[in-house]
């Protein structure tokens, strides 16, 4: 399922960033009660494709490539915004503290994509200086997209599942 609209894969990442940072915009200039559900559900299910497609075939053709801190911070930001992402899907704007996780899970992301995107030392950077065919994993991780959105449409996704944080009782 090759794309020209994207040049390789991180073009297709930085893409899905930027809708997501343009959701979280609309969310916070948004008050009525319906409308912040339908954008909360839309952030959150980009965000679940988003993560789904990094960590099942992103992440790992750069494992043992670029710097492993750099992978393990990324899984475990994840599994923050997992967490917050399911708590958004369980609630409702009326809750307490709703509009305080939309904000968090903002503020969380933002902070993942600058450390991806950063220049020079960010994890994109160093994926650029592999041998990786990015252009073979843009088109891995579109067919992969395309399945997880048919999905959302017809049944819905299951809730985000963390791989890094343990959340069972010590």
């Amino acid at each position: 399922m090759p794309d020209q609209e994207y040049t390789d894969a991180i073009a297709l990442l930085k893409a899905d960033h930027r809708k997501v940072e343009e959701l979280f915009e609309r969310y916070e200039s948004t008050s009525e009660s319906a409308a912040k559900r339908k954008l909360a559900h839309q952030i959150c299910v980009e965000l679940k494709i988003h993560t789904a497609i990094e960590e099942e075939i992103f992440y790992p053709a750069f494992k043992g490539k670029i710097e492993g801190d750099t992978l393990d911070e990324a899984y475990v930001e994840h599994d923050g915004a997992k967490i917050l992402i399911n708590d958004i899907e369980a609630g409702s704007p009326g809750d307490e503290f709703y509009d305080a996780k939309v904000k968090v899970l903002s503020e969380e992301i933002q902070h993942h994509v600058h450390e991806e995107e950063m220049r020079g030392e960010g994890m994109f950077a160093q994926c650029r200086k592999t041998d990786v065919d990015l252009v073979a994993l843009r088109d891995a991780m579109l067919a992969r997209k395309q399945e997880l959105m048919v999905q959302e449409k017809s049944a819905g996704l299951p809730p985000a599942e963390p791989r890094a944080v343990n959340l069972q009782p010590a």
